[in-house]
């Protein structure tokens, strides 16, 4: 199983989406410090929120498979600049949650997740479970393996490490 790196600013619902990929009964917990397990990294809001904490993001970034924004689909704006992948050396998904707000607007959260640089992108509801499915059958698929020799050969061609040579 690939594992999941969550930024998003607060009360996003990435605590939430942990719980529900894990099966778990959902309740609130504020994250106040990087959690991580085996199946994902799960950082502060404050880190995504704050400039100055955003390179802690980039460091834990190293210890996941696949990174992934989160946006809730009643956001009034987004914390993540165009082409924001640049830094990463990971494929970077986006997350919308809260798909059932009345205030939910998917098409624009789905844009700046498209603008962010985001390779695919899920709409999940923590509490229903809708999506989450489809989430974990992407996540359950491992992750291509390379000796250093051929990430080197790809990074010579300019090619991202995930891309298919």
């Amino acid at each position: 199983m690939k594992k999941l790196f969550l930024m998003g600013r607060s009360e996003a619902g990435k605590t939430s989406l942990m719980q529900a990929l894990k099966g778990e009964e959902l309740h609130y917990h504020k994250t106040q410090y990087t959690n991580t397990d085996d199946i994902a990294i799960d950082t502060p809001g404050e880190y995504s929120e704050t400039k100055k904490c955003g390179v802690g993001l980039a460091c834990f970034s190293f210890e996941a498979d696949v990174i992934a924004i989160l946006c809730a689909a009643d956001e009034p704006f987004s914390l993540f600049e165009a082409n924001c992948q640049c830094f990463l050396n990971r494929p970077l998904i986006g997350i919308i949650t809260k798909i059932d707000s009345p205030y939910a607007n998917i098409p624009m959260v789905s844009q700046w997740l498209i603008n962010s640089g985001c390779e695919q992108i899920f709409q999940v509801n923590n509490l229903t479970g809708e999506g989450i499915d489809t989430l974990r059958e992407f996540l359950d698929e491992e992750p291509a393996r390379m000796t250093l020799e051929e990430a080197k050969n790809r990074q010579r061609m300019g090619m991202q490490d995930w891309d298919m040579a």
